[in-house]
């Protein structure tokens, strides 16, 4: 497999055990109500032995940032929970709103933090701000007041961040991609850079890559790239080597969640 098995990889990309059922969860972008009935269908209709992969931005956007994280770690309580179940059966990807947030929390060292944060802003973090106790002026207003007062802005969102039971612990544990083996599935946030080997993506994972749409062949001996955001949220859709499932939570649409079976084949649908 294109890319596999340096220490990086074993970090950061997660191999699934393989050889069953895998459920993915599209972009969910604080829609916690989305979550909350999406859970309750993949909670009927999961079997002992399935595999469960978050492919990214829990956070950022919509109205229960906060409360979509919790929906999150306690259905992953409840999934590893079943008979059989491994805690390696549940995976958290690293999406663009959770690499933003972490890098919010350190914008006192940005170079320009005043057009990082403006960008920040124009990509959906201001509900993430919000949703820990802070408001989008006052980061205006440390910024313009400088690195101290950043400082003690930038801290006091990590404090209330790191007071939510599990919270700072799921940011920590993110995977940038997870696969269910040669010749198996790949998932990633938004994309890869098809001209990139796998252990070079990067950022790639969570800003997407040129031409992922356009895969004139399976990438790095996967069958299908799967991703669960995309900027156009025109999902579910099955391309020839690539599946896209952002069906637009967070913007307006549904979340969405599929079951890929042990072939590669999409086999269910679900819409919240």
């Amino acid at each position: 497999m294109a890319g596999a098995g340096g220490p990086a990889e074993h970090q950061t990309i997660l191999a699934l055990r393989g050889g069953g059922r895998i459920w993915a969860v599209a972009a969910v972008h604080g829609e916690a109500d989305r979550l909350d009935d999406l859970h309750a269908q993949l909670l009927a209709k999961s079997q002992a032995g399935d595999q469960l992969v978050y492919l990214g931005n829990l956070l950022g956007l919509g109205p229960k940032v906060k409360e979509a994280l919790d929906a999150a770690l306690l259905f992953r309580r409840a999934f590893i929970a079943r008979p059989g179940a491994d805690a390696a059966d549940l995976v958290f990807l690293r999406g663009a709103q959770e690499e933003m947030w972490q890098k919010l929390l350190q914008l006192q060292f940005a170079t320009g933090p005043a057009q990082v944060y403006d960008w920040m802003l124009s990509q959906g973090v201001g509900p993430t701000i919000a949703a820990y106790g802070g408001t989008v002026e006052e980061g205006r207003q440390a910024i313009k007041e400088g690195i101290l007062a950043l400082t003690r802005w930038t801290s006091a969102l990590r404090t209330v961040f790191r007071g939510h039971d599990g919270h700072a612990q799921y940011l920590s544990a993110l995977r940038h991609a997870a696969h269910s083996g040669e010749g198996g599935l790949l998932f990633v946030h938004a994309g890869i850079d098809p001209t990139r080997p796998l252990a070079a993506q990067s950022d790639s994972f969570w800003w997407g890559g040129g031409g992922f749409s356009d895969l004139a062949q399976p990438y790095g001996g996967f069958m299908k790239v799967v991703r669960g955001f995309e900027r156009k949220h025109q999902g579910p859709r099955t391309d020839a080597h690539t599946v896209t499932l952002d069906g637009g939570a967070g913007f307006g649409g549904a979340l969405i969640a599929a079951r890929f079976e042990p072939d590669g084949s999409v086999s269910e649908i679900l819409k919240a």
